[in-house]
């Protein structure tokens, strides 16, 4: 096995990846206070071709050293926008027929295995505080909420841990599963 050159990888350029069919998934960050996690997120949204990023509340906008440090110029490729009133936002994207659902434990969410995604569905979601989460009035505002299983003593993960697993797994389900053929 030999590990591939960076010119081998056939990646897009920035033309390239505004111009490309975005995966339907919209990310919405409400009130994250670290930049890290902030740019990490792009880098995921950025590795899986999604449609774009609301960064809500008091959660900081590129350009950002701190950001641009884990983003790695991902913010120069995915959509963004700053919004800050999570709950306007929720509601306006809910009145565009996006499915919008909460990461968060909750009473009645439905375990991240267990969510189902419907060819042709756009999904927003919405990742919360790092300590509080997704505020209660955000999620009584979604649709539902998906909980990421945790079998060990911790009952969090970092958000940008959070914001990998879900959209891989939605990526996956969008993409790879028998009713949808993207």
């Amino acid at each position: 096995m030999r590990k591939l050159e960076t010119n081998e990888l056939q990646r897009k350029t920035v033309d390239d990846f505004k111009q490309a069919e975005k995966t339907p998934l919209i990310i919405i960050l409400d009130d994250i206070r670290s930049l890290n996690n902030i740019g990490s997120v792009f880098r995921t949204a950025d590795a899986f071709l999604l449609e774009k990023i609301y960064l809500c509340g008091i959660t900081a906008t590129p350009p950002n050293k701190e950001i641009h440090k884990t983003a790695l110029g991902a913010t120069e490729t995915v959509a963004w926008e700053h919004c800050p009133n999570v709950i306007e936002l929720i509601e306006k994207l809910k009145s565009e027929d996006v499915q919008v659902m909460a990461i968060e434990q909750v009473e009645g969410s439905v375990m991240l295995q267990d969510f189902e995604t419907q060819a042709h569905q756009k999904y927003a979601l919405v990742f919360g505080n790092e300590v509080f989460g997704v505020n209660q009035q955000a999620v009584s505002a979604c649709h539902g909420t998906i909980e990421i299983p945790q079998l060990g003593t911790k009952h969090s993960l970092n958000i940008a841990v959070s914001a990998g697993i879900v959209v891989w797994d939605l990526f996956k389900k969008l993409h790879y599963s028998a009713g949808n053929t993207r």
